[in-house]
Formats: structure tokens, sequence, C-alpha cells
């Protein structure tokens, strides 16, 4: 199969083609700039000297110039612009082709995870063991490969606006920490100093301080040493404001890391996404260290002392504490289209739960959730009908009428950067990416109830 150059070029090239673009057409626009600026020079001179027509036809050809600049000005503009756009939605096309091919995948390698740790439970003799280690083996090795995928898709910096949610820094720093992780070959060694506080809820969005975070990561991790880099995070509260905390993030390596070009301007592609949300970035460096002060705002979900905590709304109730169940005692509902998925997650439960319903969609769910009293709902999200992220929602909204709460854990194939902070903006108490093992869920459950 021949393809034609000239397409998958413009595709590739996107980004060079739009710098080229850019610098070219700001070559012409500051020729004609300068030959303008020149007439105008020349006039005055004139005028000087007495010569006032040649002024005037110096004045009227700079300021014909002055228009030429800005309409080719505008032109430049505008298709950098539809270029920058253009390289944008090509890139979102990628995106979305490895986050469907990861579900799809997922989806299947989820299953053979299960099995295998189900078989290895079992009584197997000795070659049925070795040939159980060898397809074990196998799978972990797909895992990892599409571990690595995800965490590829992840190195894109994003400026989508997103929903703010409450969320930790603490567990957002540590799943980030292990995200970096899953790359083959990952070059550093992490210290999190979590001394002045063991958790820290702000109210934000999470996905951006990950996308900083893996950008330094990358940066420290491409400074050529062969040996691990030592990588040490300090947080803490810098000042608060009202509503408003500003977050501290210290990042100290244990040698120096070129981080400026000769004209000193920051390599980091986050410190634009930092400028963004209205942070603040700086750093130092000696001859075998290197650090990186970082302040992000967030929302304060603490209210000051003297102001008065809000009455709920109407129609809301103060939600009572959950009472502890006992794994035998939980009533479950099971929410997924899949019936291998729902048979595989039978044999896992079955034998430990007291009852398990099935739904096939969000709509199933929500009919099921009005009739019946549930201990734990496992959802899933990309379904037929009803997704599990507007079910979710919607449950919500119905338990806001009553004082009660029913735990929602996403088990999920949706892996990338972000899924799981839609689902906690959904409502959604936990989450777990396919693949997982029986012994994840059943930790997750026994964690929740």
């Amino acid at each position: 199969m021949i393809t034609k150059p000239g397409k998958n070029t413009k595709k590739e090239d996107t980004g060079k083609s739009s710098e080229g673009l850019f610098t070219g057409g700001a070559t012409i626009v500051e020729a004609y700039a300068v030959a303008a600026l020149f007439c105008l020079i020349l006039a005055v001179i004139l005028i000087t000297f007495g010569r006032l027509l040649i002024a005037g036809c110096l004045i009227v050809a700079g300021a014909s110039v002055i228009v030429v600049v800005l309409r080719k000005s505008a032109l430049v503009i505008r298709n950098l612009r539809n270029s920058l756009t253009d390289a944008q939605l090509e890139n979102e096309r990628k995106n979305n082709i490895i986050s469907v091919f990861s579900h799809k995948i997922r989806e299947p390698l989820n299953n053979l995870v299960i099995i295998v740790d189900l078989l290895r439970a079992s009584d197997l003799e000795k070659k049925q063991k070795e040939m159980l280690d060898t397809f074990i083996a196998s799978t972990n090795n797909m895992v990892t490969t599409v571990n690595e995928l995800t965490m590829q898709s992840a190195g894109g910096i994003s400026y989508e606006p997103r929903k703010n949610i409450k969320f930790s820094i603490i567990s957002t720093l540590q799943n980030t920490i292990e995200l970096f992780n899953l790359k083959e070959g990952a070059n550093i060694d992490f210290i999190l100093n979590r001394k002045e506080f063991h958790d820290l809820e702000c109210i934000g969005d999470p996905v951006i301080l990950k996308q900083v975070f893996l950008d330094v990561f990358n940066t420290v991790e491409g400074s050529g040493s062969e040996r691990p880099v030592k990588v040490t995070i300090n947080v803490k509260r810098e000042k608060e404001y009202k509503n408003e905390i500003f977050i501290g993030f210290r990042i100290q390596t244990d040698r120096k890391i070129v981080l400026t070009d000769e004209k000193g301007i920051v390599s980091l592609n986050a410190v634009k996404l930092i400028s963004s949300v209205n942070g603040s970035f700086s750093q130092e460096s000696g001859n075998n260290y290197t650090v990186l002060n970082i302040i992000l705002p967030f929302s304060n979900p603490v209210p000051e002392q003297g102001y008065k905590v809000p009455v709920a709304e109407k129609g809301e109730k103060l939600q009572k504490p959950r009472v502890h169940r006992e794994l035998k005692d939980v009533r479950l509902l099971l929410v997924e289209d899949n019936l291998i998925n729902q048979k595989i997650t039978h044999l896992t439960l079955k034998p430990l739960v007291k009852s398990i319903d099935t739904a096939s969609n969000g709509k199933e769910a929500i009919d099921k959730y009005i009739v019946s009293k549930y201990d734990l709902i496992l959802m899933d999200i990309q379904m037929p009908v009803m997704n599990g992220l507007v079910a979710a929602e919607k449950i919500r909204e119905m338990e806001a009428e009553t004082n009660a709460h029913v735990p929602i854990i996403a088990i999920t194939a949706n892996a990338m950067l972000g899924d799981k902070e839609k689902c906690m903006s959904a409502g959604i108490d936990d989450y777990i990416s396919k693949p997982y093992t029986p012994a994840l869920l059943i930790e997750k459950i026994k964690g929740i109830l």
C-alpha cells in the first residue's frame, strides 16, 4: 500500500509548519515596519529643511506601508491560530485513538488477570503450574505495555477547563508518582515528605497538578545520567486568604538539572500551565542540586473562623455516619453491560457477599436503586442507554432528598489521565482501573464499607 506523502507530512509536521509560518510572517512584517519607520523618519528630517512636498509623499507612503503591516500581521496571526487549532484537533484525535484502544484492550485483559488469579488459588499439578507461570508472565507484560501507553498519553499539557472537585493534595501526588513509575526504565527515586500534615484537602482541578508534576519529572529524568535521580518533594501551606489557599511544592534533585536555555527561558512546558492558573515558579541551582519552587492556588474547603458555615439547602438533610458492615452481610449492585465481565465479577465475589444484583446499564441501575436497598454499587462507566457517570450523578441527586449515601466504586477500563477525576466529580467514592486483581477489588470494598 502506497501512502501519499503530502497528507501525512502535513499532519506530522503541523507544529513545525506553524512555527515556520509564524517566523516567516514575522520577518515580512518586521521588514515592512522598518520601511514604514524609515519613511516617517526621513519625512520628519525633510520637514525641518522645508521639503514639504517630498515629506508629504513619504508620510503617505509610510502610512500606506503601516496599513500593509497591519493587514499582514492580522493574516499571520489568523494563519497561526488556524494552524494551532489544526494541531490541537490532531492531538485530540490521536489521544482519542489511544483512549479507545486502551479501553478495548483493558476489558479482555482484566478477565485474563482475574482468571489467572483464580487458577493460581486452585490445586494444580507441577506442569500445569509451570504453564500457568508462563501465562502469568505474558499477561503481566501486556499489563505493563498498556500502562506505559497510558503514561505516554499523560505527557501532553492540556488547558481544557474541567469541573473543580474536592481532592487530596498528598494522594494526588502519590498517584502521580505511581503513574510516572509505570514508564519502562523509570529512573527517579522519590521521597514525598508529609511531616506537616497527613493529608491536605483542597478544591480545584487535580489533573493540572498531575500534568505539572509529570512534565517536571520527565524533564528531570531527561538530564542524561545513568544512575537514578533522587527527587525530594516537600508540600506546605504558603498562605491563606479568605476562601483561597496557596500550596507550595519544593522539588529538590540531588544533581544540577538544566532547566533554562542560554537566554534564561524556562524549558518546562508545565510553566505555561502554572501561569494559566495564576501560579508561580522559581528555581535555584548549585553544583550538585537543583530546587524548583512551585506555588499553586486552590480553593479552601474549610471555612475561616468567624465565617458562617452555609446552611443545607431546602430538602437537603445532614448525612448520618455509615455503620460498618461485614462483607458477608453486604447487598451489592453490579452495573456492567458485558456478560463475561458480569460472570467474572460473580465468580470473584459470590463466595464472599450476601447477594449480588446485576444491571446492564445506568438506567437499570437507577430503577433497581429506587426499589431496593444496597450497601454498595460497583459501577462500570462506558455503557449503553445511560453511562456510569450520569447514573452516579442521578443517584446522588436522589440522595440529596434523604439521609442515605450508598458507596459507589467505579470499575472501569477508562484509565487515561483525568478519568479518575471525572468519576470523583460525578459523586463516585472510589475508582478501580482495569485490569485489577480480585484481592484489590476486595480490599477496596472492605475499605469503603
